[in-house]
């Protein structure tokens, strides 16, 4: 029988307090709180997320439900949804977010030598934004069209155990391929881009990073080819070319070589054509990089479809960008628990066991593999023994 800590408690566990509170500090999200501190913020949030809340009234009424339970896991505050508004509204996002980047930087070191699919020791990243949808007269500061407001959610993605490694949050009207300003390139990474981030001054400055790049293009570039390799033609490759842009912009933003494949996806029937300033990879490890892009696609899909990032329990600015970043850190979290307790299940199997379990007294292996975990109890006694047996 196990007798420790409940599931929600064993979760938080994980986390790093001596980094959380730092956080705190940095930008003085305890001053002047008497009660329900950034830590009580963050566990409400974070059970949300967790068992899927849906409104503030919602998490009130469950963590109020348990409230012998909430002192294990720190709670000193008394939760009430109009406290967590307030909490949501003025204390800085920055906290939360500085927090799960380094949750993120932990996760990456855990998953560093896993399989992406490709045996390739570079990096290599994904790069691509999904859009939120907001009603513009609730989120007036989310631009995005006359009628319409939105967000974008921009993250680069780190194929070995999809771990997003950059993340930013914008509002809908930001271009994809402003972020590449954004980005510090790492000499040797790989990075994946669909069409909407060709701006070759800026793929230019990743090339003199000596970073490489691989990016879908546009029907409209002018180019001249220079060279031409052979290709085996029944894997779907139609040509391996070295050429030089001769656009009268792309000309001068780009002025070295670059290398052009074309290539023929028999699945979906549809033909791609690829840019890349990587010369020594075989083209079709080309395209088949150019493939685990959709890794960047199946992450947005999953914390949309598992996680609160679609509504929201407030509206300002802050709130928004509190949830998305506590959001992630649930996500990263899961994703360290199950590499730590090597769980050979996957993420949505894992957190469906865990939302439904939060608030149960047995441990995370015996819900996860169903069997009968048993804790080790040694007896501490101060008085001596009268006989030896």
């Amino acid at each position: 029988m196990y007798t420790g800590k409940i599931v929600l408690s064993q979760l938080t566990a994980y986390l790093p307090m001596h980094e959380f509170r730092r956080c705190v500090k940095r930008y003085r999200g305890n001053h002047r709180i008497r009660y329900f501190s950034c830590w009580d913020q963050f566990v409400c949030m974070f059970f949300a997320q967790l068992t899927y809340r849906e409104s503030l009234r919602d998490i009130e009424a469950c963590l109020r439900s348990a409230g012998h339970k909430l002192y294990h896991l720190g709670i000193r505050g008394k939760v009430s949804r109009s406290t967590l508004a307030k909490a949501n509204e003025n204390r800085s996002w920055h906290i939360y977010a500085d927090f799960a980047l380094i949750l993120i930087n932990t996760a990456r070191q855990l998953y560093i030598k896993d399989d992406f699919g490709l045996e390739l020791k570079n990096t290599v990243y994904a790069l691509d934004s999904t859009t939120i949808d907001l009603c513009l007269s609730l989120f007036p500061w989310a631009h995005f069209r006359k009628n319409k407001g939105a967000i974008k959610l921009h993250t680069l993605l780190d194929l070995r155990g999809n771990i997003p490694s950059f993340i930013i949050i914008t509002d809908g009207k930001v271009h994809d391929v402003n972020i590449l300003d954004e980005l510090v390139p790492e000499s040797g990474s790989f990075y994946i881009m669909d069409r909407g981030y060709i701006d070759f001054s800026r793929l230019y400055t990743l090339n003199q990073f000596h970073a490489f790049f691989i990016i879908r293009s546009k029907s409209n570039t002018k180019f001249r080819r220079v060279y031409s390799r052979k290709v085996d033609k029944s894997t779907g490759l139609k040509c391996d070319q070295t050429i030089f842009l001769c656009g009268n912009k792309s000309e001068k933003e780009y002025p070295e070589k670059l290398r052009r494949i074309r290539y023929f996806d028999s699945e979906h029937e549809k033909e791609f054509v690829f840019y890349t300033n990587n010369f020594s990879l075989p083209a079709l490890t080309i395209a088949l990089l150019y493939k685990c892009r959709w890794q960047v696609e199946l992450f947005f899909k999953w914390i949309k479809q598992h996680l609160r990032i679609k509504s929201f329990f407030g509206t300002s600015e802050n709130a928004v960008k509190t949830q998305i970043w506590i959001a992630i850190s649930v996500y990263v979290l899961i994703a360290i628990i199950k590499k730590k307790l090597d769980l050979d299940i996957s993420l949505y199997t894992f957190l469906q066991i865990l939302s439904v379990n939060a608030f149960e007294k047995n441990h995370i292996l015996q819900l996860v593999r169903n069997t009968d975990y048993k804790t080790e109890t040694v007896e501490l006694c101060n008085q001596l023994n009268l006989f030896n047996f």
